[in-house]
C-alpha cells in the first residue's frame, strides 16, 4: 500500500473533527454555567475589622513580594483625630493596576495582618486602560452592619493586640455614635 502525502495526514485531523457536535458557552448571556472554585484567586479585596477599622498598615509588604509590579501602596500615620486602622500607619494610597496583575497571589502571603485577599470575582474586562487600574476605595470590603465608616477610634477598651488577635466583634461599636465618638 503507497504511503500516503504528509500534506493529506495532516488534512485527516481537520476532517474527523469537521463533523463532530460543537461545544459553545454561551459566556457573556449564562454566566453561572460553571462558577469558580472556591480557592480561584480573582479580584483583590482590602478587608476591614469587625468595627469598621481597615486592617491595611501600609507596610508596602504587598507591593514588594509582586513580580509584575502592580501594586502601589502609600503609608500614613494614623492619629488620634483621625484613625483608619489600629495600628500606627494605614494604607493611605493604595492601587493595583491589573493590566500588570497576573493575579499569583504572592501579595496574599506576604501581608501580616491578613488585609489583602482574593475573591472569586473574575470579570475584570474593561473599555479603558484606566478603569483597570483599581484605586482603594474600589479594593476595600463593603461596610457590614455593625461596622461604622473610619475614620473613628477603636472599640472601647482595646488594645492593638485585641485587633490583631481577632478579639474585635461588631457589637463593641454599639457604644459609639455615627459621628465615631465613644
Amino acid at each position: 500500500m503507497p504511503e500516503i502525502p504528509q500534506a493529506i495526514r495532516g488534512f485527516g485531523v481537520t476532517f474527523r473533527t469537521m463533523f463532530k457536535k460543537v461545544v459553545t458557552e454561551q459566556y457573556p448571556e449564562e454566566k453561572d454555567i460553571f462558577p469558580p472554585k472556591p480557592r480561584f484567586h480573582g479580584r483583590h479585596q482590602l478587608n476591614r475589622y469587625a468595627d469598621g477599622l481597615e486592617k491595611c498598615i501600609g507596610c508596602e509588604l504587598c507591593a514588594w513580594a509582586c513580580p509584575a509590579d502592580a501594586i502601589y501602596v502609600e503609608g500614613a500615620d494614623n492619629t488620634d483625630a483621625e484613625r483608619f486602622s489600629p495600628g500606627e500607619r494605614y494604607g493611605r494610597v493604595y492601587q493595583i493596576n491589573y493590566l500588570r496583575c497576573i493575579l499569583c497571589g504572592l501579595c496574599i502571603e506576604a501581608c501580616p495582618t491578613r488585609a489583602l485577599t482574593m475573591t472569586n470575582e473574575y470579570e475584570l474586562a474593561d473599555n479603558t486602560r484606566a478603569k483597570l487600574i483599581y484605586e482603594k476605595q474600589d479594593l476595600l470590603g463593603p461596610l457590614l452592619p455593625g461596622m461604622l465608616q473610619p475614620p473613628h477610634p477603636m472599640a472601647q477598651g482595646s488594645t492593638t493586640d485585641d485587633y490583631y488577635s481577632d478579639r474585635i466583634k461588631g457589637l463593641d461599636v454599639v457604644a459609639m455614635d455615627t459621628d465615631g465618638v465613644a
